[in-house]
């Protein structure tokens, strides 16, 4: 038996791709603290701007997963990856360039670039999973990638933070972007599409996939096969409840910090620390429950092993939110916080898991849809949450969380992964 694997060092570029994007796009939210008097912005307009990413990175998703569909997953990872830098960059010099109004236009030029560049970005990983690893660990797989933009977005918190306070915003987001390029390199020189085109794949590699769902390659990409995929009405029903849980996902991501500055009145470097706590700990969430999906899967079968997970965790994340605001110690809150959200976070694998077993010959497809529904979620969410954090009605914000999360929960008991065969 060989040592090591290559989808090893596959997966762990497929990670590194989840956290640098991570970071990318959780600066903007630590550096608004900044970019906000400096800039003449108000709480409103960076609304805007967390809105501006999020609808690009919606719209495009089904899109961007379809090319790389079309075009194979190094091909199109790199090429995300070089855009991105290019919109952080855009990001940065837009002040020096335009003035006033014209300057909050780049700016949402510049979030938008990057929400399409990184649209696609897990979709794709997906397409990467399920073609590298075995159908047994594919819940497990894509719970690691969650880990790894959480743990993305738990070292955005600090580090620009104190990047900002050393150097400034615009430097900050600029040195937070170096990353992505290096790996860029790296992925289009060792990653191959499919296991049998890698010259380093062993015969006992190759074994281990045998059992996988079949996949042509050659089988094209019409019309009539991509609407089966997004008209299915088990993925539909996962894309709803997906879409409902998000509501969580992107409250936490982009106002926890701002939460804990204004409502309960922490310094910039120490909310810096506490917000990426929630992050630290629904990685590690999102890990162990890919594990957790894929081993209830193999006791109980598609159908009731991957409900299980979310008909838990969902509702008593909702617990833990209201805990989150009525709890008068601000370090309570924010202990209540981590764990509401990691109840949310360790669904992530019992998502897409599911979703990958529903359409094995077009996961890219498939999960495109599913990332499509939450993040519309955030794109709903996030100008309400900018309003009602403006007007510090920060309570009813996280009574909204609670309730989406029983929302999203009561979805799995109508959802069936147990259907086998593709959609073709």
């Amino acid at each position: 038996m060989p040592k090591s694997r290559i989808r090893s060092p596959i997966f762990a570029m497929l990670f590194a791709f989840a956290f640098t994007g991570y970071v990318q796009r959780s600066s903007v939210g630590v550096a608004a603290e900044r970019m906000m008097p400096e800039l003449g912005l108000t709480q409103v307009e960076v609304g805007w701007l967390f809105t501006a990413f999020l609808f690009t990175y919606m719209v495009f998703q089904v899109p961007g997963a379809l090319v790389g569909q079309w075009l194979g997953a190094r091909r199109v990872l790199a090429a995300m990856g070089l855009v991105t830098v290019v919109a952080s960059v855009l990001t940065t010099v837009a002040p020096w360039i335009a003035a006033a109004g014209v300057m909050f236009l780049m700016l949402l030029l510049a979030r938008s670039l990057l929400g399409a560049a990184q649209a696609a970005l897990f979709p794709i990983a997906s397409g990467s999973i399920r073609q590298w690893f075995p159908v047994a660990a594919w819940a497990s797989a894509q719970g690691l990638i969650v880990t790894g933009l959480w743990l993305g977005a738990a070292t955005a918190s600090p580090l620009v933070a104190w990047l900002m306070q050393t150097y400034g915003w615009q430097a900050a987001l600029v040195i937070t972007s170096v990353p992505s390029l290096l790996l860029v390199a790296l992925w289009y020189w060792f990653a191959r599409d499919f296991p049998e085109e890698h010259p380093a794949v062993s015969a006992v590699e190759l074994g281990e996939l045998r059992a996988n769902p079949a996949y042509d390659s050659n089988a094209p990409l019409t019309a009539k096969r991509v609407w089966r995929v997004l008209a299915d009405p088990q993925i539909l029903r996962l894309t709803a409840s997906y879409t409902i849980m998000n509501y969580v996902f992107y409250m936490v991501m982009f106002w926890s910090f701002l939460y804990l500055v204004q409502e309960r009145h922490l310094g910039v470097l120490e909310s810096g620390w506490l917000a990426s706590l929630p992050f630290v700990v629904a990685g590690a969430a999102s890990g162990v429950g890919g594990r957790i999906s894929d081993r209830l899967r193999i006791r109980f079968g598609d159908r009731v092993g991957m409900r299980i997970l979310p008909l838990v965790a969902l509702p008593c994340a909702a617990v833990f939110l209201y805990l989150t605001v009525s709890a008068e110690n601000p370090y309570w809150a924010v202990a209540a916080l981590c764990l509401g959200f990691a109840c949310v976070e360790v669904t992530e694998g019992s998502y897409w898991g599911a979703t990958m077993r529903l359409a094995p010959s077009d996961t890219m497809a498939a999960t495109g849809l599913l990332n499509t529904g939450g993040n519309l979620g955030g794109v709903v969410a996030t100008p309400i949450i900018a309003a009602l954090s403006a007007g510090h009605s920060w309570t009813v914000v996280f009574a909204t969380g609670a309730m989406t999360s029983i929302a999203a929960a009561a979805l799995w008991f109508t959802i069936d992964a147990s259907r086998t065969g593709d959609l073709r």
